[in-house]
């Protein structure tokens, strides 16, 4: 006979939470605050050690086993350093990797597929990395364990009865090898030192490099060396990098950042053109377009929030187009500028634009391939770069830049920053309201400008750009860097401080979804890179997207439940009628 109320204690046994205690180290100060977490913790005043700060301490220890909870020392900390997650018992015992007490926990890992590409979506720091780093053998998990890490035997029964166990077995038998493009290429010229041809042919093991050159656009940079390629042609080095060597799983981090649209398709085309029966290749990537259209099958890693149905987020993502961008211009009440029709020829390349208007409370997204002049446009309407003909007066604007790279050079934390630049929208509410609060800046408030990553810098550079009083805002590329969902608030912090503002903003962005959310009028680029091309007067934002994608012989349909805009895989039915139609964008399905 079990004991009395056995029944209902194996109940509440099913129902009990286990708690995440995560002290996040570049906030967590104990030297400069009073220790408020200590202090305040009800466990801790019954004379238990729950939390822990010594004067050495560099950051503050939580006892997960002892925490009830209570969420006290969350509200209590100064600098918001602390966050403590509850999570479903049986879910504890799905611990993949722990790095450290009170660190990031992973749990479960992505199942990769022999013959299919598998895509990785997720926001930035959800633990994409460090899967791609355990399955591609470079970190050995610990099931959490990270005091007394198990064995590989261990590892291979905690996987058991999965396709996990044969696939780690596999790894660790020699029989996989496997090659990481890395995320940040930025990075690459200070590991890899040569000229690009040269490189590139001692990698090439599969006999596929000029093929490989062709296909990704580097024939034209085969002289130079590694350290003088542009963002784009690393990225697009890397990639064929990776894709010349012989190896069994293939991890691609990233793909598409700065390259354009027909380029992010081609690097898609490269990675599909890596399977056969027997290789495995996994791609993390935020282009939601270019995930949807490489991949064979989706892994969605998601973080838990403190409710007991672990959503996503509080609102769904909605893509749908304001539709402003269709309006009736006659009925704008809005002021009218108009900028002349311009040539500007640098070395070999020559820019013609044609003459155009713009009104206040609009966007202008410039759609073009890399090299075609977008930049150097933008660069004219800055007052930086003067047409060929000096005659031509092109008119006056106050003019805010967020440039393409990001090189954080500021000594000192993101306040100093944004005091220094931009102190009146700092401290105003509405620029709050509007930019500071929905790009999170008050997370990075405190941290060093140099110690950003990539997302992070990219944030800051969007509120340095908004927040400078102007009457045109350039912003290039603002996409870059951020996830998938941080690309979708990123737009609307955008859209919506140009309409409260009443400004103009003229925008490059390669990112398709983001491209269409923001623009209400496009400025199409046609010609041929690095040579000559023109910058057409902005259209509506169906037909310069219809233009657009007819040079590129792409055709764009939406989701109907959300409005996302999806690639047609090429010659499939939908893509024949749309093209017979010459519909190759829809604003509506």
């Amino acid at each position: 006979m079990p004991p009395k109320g056995g029944k209902k204690k194996q109940d509440e046994d099913k129902d009990v939470l286990t708690r995440i205690a995560i002290v996040n180290g570049d906030r967590c100060k104990p030297k400069k605050c009073r220790q408020e977490c200590k202090k305040s913790c009800p466990v801790v005043k019954i004379g238990k050690l729950c939390i822990e700060v010594t004067g050495a301490s560099k950051v503050a220890w939580i006892s997960e086993d002892l925490c009830i909870g209570c969420g006290i020392c969350v509200k209590k900390c100064p600098f918001e350093a602390i966050m403590i997650i509850n999570l479903p018992k049986n879910l504890d015992s799905q611990t993949t990797h722990r790095y450290g007490p009170n660190s990031f926990k992973l749990h479960r890992l992505p199942m990769p597929r022999p013959g299919q590409v598998l895509g990785l979506v997720g926001t930035n720091g959800i633990g994409k990395s460090t899967a791609i780093k355990v399955l591609a053998g470079k970190l050995k998990p610990n099931l959490g364990r990270f005091t007394a890490p198990p064995d590989w035997q261990e590892i291979l029964t905690y996987f058991r009865g999965s396709e996990l166990q044969n696939y780690f077995t596999r790894l660790l038998e020699d029989d996989l090898k496997a090659i990481i493009k890395p995320q940040y290429v930025d990075n690459i010229p200070k590991a890899v030192r040569g000229n690009v041809e040269v490189v590139l042919g001692q990698k090439d093991q599969r006999g596929v490099l000029p093929r490989l050159l062709k296909d990704l656009d580097l024939e034209q940079v085969l002289n130079r060396d590694v350290e003088h390629l542009s963002g784009g042609e690393l990225q697009r080095f890397a990639i064929a990098v990776v894709a010349a060597q012989n190896a069994d799983i293939y991890m691609i981090d990233e793909p598409s950042s700065f390259l354009d649209v027909r380029q992010r398709l081609k690097a898609a085309q490269v990675i599909r053109d890596l399977l056969d029966n027997q290789k495995y290749v996994l791609v993390v990537e935020h282009d939601l377009a270019v995930l949807d259209y490489l991949s064979d099958f989706i892994c969605c890693m998601y973080g838990f929030v403190p409710t007991e149905n672990l959503r996503f987020r509080d609102e769904a993502l909605t893509f749908k187009v304001a539709d402003t961008a269709e309006a009736d211009e006659s009925n704008k009440k809005f002021s009218r500028f108009d900028y002349p029709a311009m040539t500007k020829t640098q070395g070999a390349f020559s820019l013609q634009v044609e003459a155009g208007q713009f009104t206040d409370s609009e966007i202008l997204v410039m759609l073009g391939e890399n090299g075609t002049g977008k930049t150097t446009f933008i660069r004219m309407l800055h007052g930086t770069l003067k047409p060929d003909d000096e005659s031509v007066e092109v008119p006056q604007f106050r003019v805010s830049y967020k440039p393409q790279k990001i090189s954080p050079k500021f000594p000192g934390t993101v306040r100093e920053l944004l005091i220094k630049r931009v102190r009146e929208a700092y401290h105003h509410p509405q620029f709050n309201t509007d930019v500071l609060k929905p790009l999170k800046i008050e997370d990075l408030i405190d941290q060093e400008v140099q110690n950003l990553s990539g997302g992070e810098l990219q944030r800051v550079a969007i509120t340095l750009a908004l927040g400078l009083p102007a009457d045109i805002y350039l912003i290039d590329e603002p996409s870059a860097y951020l996830d998938s969902e941080q690309r979708i608030v990123a737009a609307k912090v955008i859209k919506r401080f140009i309409m409260h503002a009443k400004k103009t903003a003229f925008i490059v962005e390669h990112d398709f979804i983001m491209a269409a959310y923001l623009a209400d009028r496009v400025i199409v680029y046609e010609g041929e890179p690095s040579k000559a091309a023109t910058a057409r007067a902005p259209q509506s934002l169906l037909t310069g997207m219809n233009s657009f994608l007819k040079n590129l012989n792409i055709t764009f349909r939406r989701d109907p439940t959300n409005y996302r805009p999806r690639i047609n895989k090429m010659d499939s039915v939908k893509d024949t009628e749309q093209k017979h139609k010459g519909q190759y964008y829809y604003l509506d399905d």
